[in-house]
């Protein structure tokens, strides 16, 4: 498969104008000027002389058996395995269908995002690649603990790391502190687990080179998680029981640990100065712009199926908030790609359009480097060479 371009991006805030794209399975083959590869080509062409090819943009942050709606807690707990899974390839379809190639999902029930991923490898289901947590640890009636993933003491946790792995994890979430998804659970700014289980917990995953993210929004949890030696930190909001409260020590370890930070920042993100009042939302905003100047490397997810955030769309809406923080386009692009693909440890194979990676990519109107709204504006995607949504100037020949 050829596909033809005005630009491909090719780096970070590279344009190759008239660019062309060779796809031989599920792999890019070759990147150049139209005029080098067009007659290479040797079955379909797809053509967009006035569109953008960027890579396919990746959500580092969902959760797949979660709906979206007003109470997703209650919508997970009427629903068995089965009408679960039938739900999640809907907002697989959802994902894929806006762009996403790849999601990390942070936190399931039974490891359904696993058989998830197993179909749309298998491409009898559509949807990006799934890099899942499978049942995220927390204390007993912590966060997220009707997720099935409660233990208490080294031993529990190093043995549900294990059974994740055992199941094709290729992440282990940990529930650092609470969160408001739990009713009658820790808040938000409490921490869960001590530092001896934490440890233990990292040792066990990067024993077996698997990262660990951490859902941390305390400042107690931020600072416990990065001396444990986690890869990615969740959230990180640095709440205390009176507000906000960003430690400069602990960011200084951050950036020279290499120390991941997702914000999981919502689609409505407009509408954080209505629920924290306009000045805790000013701190909130300005920690994470203090964060980005100070050199932490920032990646883009949503929390999709969490309270009113939904898959359809979700990660574009929400690359707005870091436009609004005053991060340059293509630092923001790289962020829901490049960025992202090394943080979930697959910067070797997608993120980057390029020779020998997978042909996850996006085709977009316009030049999102200049206006982030292009994004929205899809004309096909694909997956490992998979197309999804030809645009109208598709050529069969």
């Amino acid at each position: 498969m050829l596909i033809t371009a005005g630009r491909v991006l090719t780096g970070s805030g590279t344009y190759l104008e008239d660019g062309a794209i060779l796809v031989v399975d599920s792999t890019i083959s070759a990147v150049g000027p139209r005029a080098h590869l067009a007659d290479l080509a040797d079955g379909t062409h797809l053509d967009f002389p006035d569109a953008t090819v960027v890579p396919g943009l990746i959500d580092a942050h969902v959760h797949l058996v979660f709906d979206g709606g007003s109470d997703p807690v209650a919508s997970l707990g009427a629903a068995d395995d089965e009408q679960l899974l039938t739900d999640m390839r809907r907002r697989a379809d959802e994902l894929v269908s806006s762009g996403v190639t790849t999601v990390r999902d942070l936190g399931d029930r039974n490891h359904l995002a696993l058989r998830l991923d197993e179909e749309i490898g298998r491409r009898s289901t559509p949807g990006p690649r799934i890099v899942s947590a499978g049942i995220p640890l927390t204390t007993p009636g912590g966060h997220c603990h009707f997720l099935g993933g409660e233990v208490s003491g080294e031993a529990a946790v190093r043995d549900l790391v294990r059974r994740n792995l055992a199941e094709g994890a290729g992440v282990i979430k940990v529930m650092a502190s609470g969160g408001g998804l739990t009713k009658n659970g820790p808040k938000s700014w409490q921490s869960q687990f001590s530092a001896n289980e934490l440890r233990a917990l990292v040792d066990e995953a990067h024993q077996a080179g698997v990262p660990v993210a951490a859902h941390a929004h305390g400042a107690d949890g931020i600072a416990a998680v990065v001396d444990a030696g986690v890869d990615t930190i969740e959230h990180c909001t640095w709440m205390t029981e009176d507000g906000f409260g960003l430690r400069r020590d602990v960011l200084k370890k951050i950036i020279e640990q290499g120390v991941v930070v997702c914000p999981a920042v919502s689609p409505h993100w407009q509408m954080v100065p209505r629920f924290f009042g306009e000045e805790r939302a000013k701190v909130l905003f300005g920690q994470v712009r203090e964060m980005a100047e100070s050199g932490v490397r920032l990646i883009a997810g949503t929390d999709a199926g969490v309270q009113r955030t939904g898959f359809d769309g979700s990660l574009v809406g929400a690359l707005s908030f870091y436009a609004h923080l005053g991060i340059p386009n293509d630092q923001i692009v790289d962020m829901a790609t490049v960025h992202a693909a090394d943080a979930l440890g697959l910067g070797e194979s997608t993120g980057r359009i390029a020779s020998g990676f997978r042909a996850d990519l996006l085709v977009v109107g316009g030049d999102p480097l200049a206006d982030l709204d292009a994004l929205k504006k899809i004309h096909a995607v694909i997956t490992a060479g998979r197309v999804h949504q030809p645009g109208p100037r598709a050529e069969q020949p």
